[in-house]
């Protein structure tokens, strides 16, 4: 056998050898270090899975998940809720002619009248949402459309808009502000509410159109540009995004808390929804102390004034009334959930109860079998 001047040798992981000069050279290991950690030897919680220990957790979190469902269920169906559609598409709607004859260049409005019957009265706060159905705000080109710098009123985006803005950034080369295609978007239509007493009386159901925006969009990320309260000299010089009839300094003229960029329907509507049916917080109806329910049964008449085409991408508009309880609107799907996997839980714990009966076949005995 030939020698060799250098000797290698593999063991458990080791490499050795002499080094070049002929001195012992270094040992070389691939092994962690000999600690808890790295060897795993932590103290650590190993269950042993028995009928003892899992068959009551299965009739516990049953027990616990089904009451909790129901209350959330019963809740949920206490909540009184009207919606109607005034979209426009059937002839017989009253809607329906100003749906069909919309146009953008059109400076009259088109006003139409819907005629409802509350059957039940609603008590505490109402709030009214309008509902958009088949409106994708949740496309990714749509959701980045927008200049958060620019809504939070810095000058400099006053002027030069972000490129997500395309092609909402400029228009007739001045920059428009808010720019972006959900802030083009807008929902514009109006809303109104009369009711009707037993003379036929028209009575206006007053609207309160503050408080319906998060307090963090309102005061923290939504601001007007500078300091001067004049918004029509703070906005000079930009244009008004395409859609709109009338540019943001005036979609609030006469309260300067809730006009320009910290409009609550346009702080609203710029939170965009994750569903393509969704509803937005439109206004709410406070119920006055020691008086009677907010919104008695009998009839109504909702007032629109058609400004929001939504024909053109299949789509429908309505008009929701809805009290709230303390988990929020009205929503069974929490209660169901907690219903269907308590009952999952419960009715696993009880099959898997009776095999454990039926087919336990260990002795109990110290004896041990030949």
């Amino acid at each position: 056998m030939m020698a060799s001047s250098y000797n290698a040798k593999e063991e458990d992981g080791h490499i050795s050898g002499t080094s070049n000069h002929g001195g012992a050279g270094t040992v070389k290991t691939r092994k962690p270090d000999n600690t808890a950690f790295k060897q795993q030897r932590l103290p650590a919680w190993q269950p042993i899975l028995t009928a003892g220990t899992v068959l009551p957790a299965f009739f516990v979190i049953g027990l616990i998940f089904i009451p909790i469902g129901i209350g959330l269920y019963v809740t949920s169906n206490n909540i009184k809720e009207f919606e109607i559609d005034y979209t426009g598409v059937e002839t017989s709607n009253p809607c329906y002619n100003c749906a069909k004859n919309f146009s953008w260049n059109s400076t009259t409005p088109c006003n139409c009248s819907m005629s409802f019957t509350l059957e039940q009265p609603f008590e505490s706060n109402v709030y009214m949402y309008y509902g958009l159905s088949n409106f994708y705000q949740n496309h990714r080109r749509y959701v980045k459309s927008r200049d958060d710098s620019q809504l939070n009123g810095d000058q400099s985006s006053l002027t030069n808009p972000s490129k997500e803005c395309e092609p909402y950034r400029t228009s007739e080369g001045l920059p428009i502000a808010p720019c972006g295609a959900i802030a083009n978007s807008l929902f514009n239509d109006t809303l109104e509410l009369y009711h009707i007493d037993s003379n036929g009386t028209r009575t206006l159901v007053h609207l309160v159109k503050k408080g319906i925006a998060w307090w963090t969009d309102k005061h923290v990320k939504f601001r007007n540009p500078g300091v001067n309260s004049n918004l029509t000299a703070i906005f000079q010089g930009t244009a008004k995004p395409v859609n709109w009839r009338k540019p943001v300094y005036e979609l609030e003229p006469l309260d300067s808390e809730n006009n320009g960029f910290i409009n609550e329907d346009f702080i609203v509507w710029m939170r965009t929804a994750a569903l393509p049916t969704f509803r937005k917080l439109y206004r709410i109806i406070h119920k006055k102390p020691n008086t009677t329910p907010t919104l008695p049964s009998g009839k109504y008449v909702l007032e629109v004034t058609y400004n929001y085409p939504v024909l053109s991408f299949d789509g429908r508009k309505r008009m929701i009334l809805s009290t709230i309880s303390w988990m929020g609107g009205k929503n069974p799907f929490l209660g169901i959930a907690y219903i269907t996997v308590g009952s999952i839980c419960f009715f696993l714990g009880v099959v898997l109860l009776i095999i454990h009966h039926k087919y336990d076949t260990r002795s109990n005995s110290a004896d041990i079998p030949n």
